[in-house]
C-alpha cells in the first residue's frame, strides 16, 4: 500500500517569474498615478510593492520599458504586495528586451 503523504501543491503559474527591483509608475481611475516597486515579473503578469490600497479584482496601467502602458488585474494582495495578471501577454523578444533595460536601470 503506497504511503500517504502531504499533497504538494502543484506550480500553477503559466511562466517563470523574474525577480527584479525596479520603481516605476501605475495608474487607477480611482487613485490616479502612484510609484511601485515591481519585485517579480514574467510576460503573463508581475507582484509590485506598493502603499496605495488596493482590492482583488482592481485594474491599473503599469507602465513598463518596451511593453509600455500595459493593464493589469489584481489577482492577490497581502500586506502592501500584489500580484497581477496582464490583459495581454507580453511577446518574448519585447520581454527579453524589457528584462534587458530593467536590468540596466537596476545596475545604475
Amino acid at each position: 500500500m503506497p504511503s500517504i503523504s502531504s499533497p504538494k501543491t502543484p506550480e500553477m503559474r503559466r511562466a517563470t517569474r523574474f525577480p527584479v527591483d525596479y520603481e516605476t509608475i501605475c495608474e487607477t481611475r480611482k487613485d490616479g498615478e502612484f510609484t511601485v516597486k515591481l519585485s517579480n515579473i514574467s510576460a503573463h503578469g508581475c507582484q509590485f510593492i506598493h502603499e496605495v490600497e488596493l482590492n482583488k479584482g482592481d485594474r491599473v496601467i503599469v507602465r513598463l520599458p518596451v511593453a509600455g502602458r500595459i493593464e493589469a488585474f489584481l489577482v492577490w494582495s497581502h500586506s502592501g504586495r500584489s500580484g497581477f495578471e496582464f490583459e495581454r501577454v507580453i511577446r518574448e523578444p519585447d520581454f527579453v528586451a524589457l528584462l534587458d533595460q530593467i536590468e540596466h536601470a537596476d545596475s545604475r
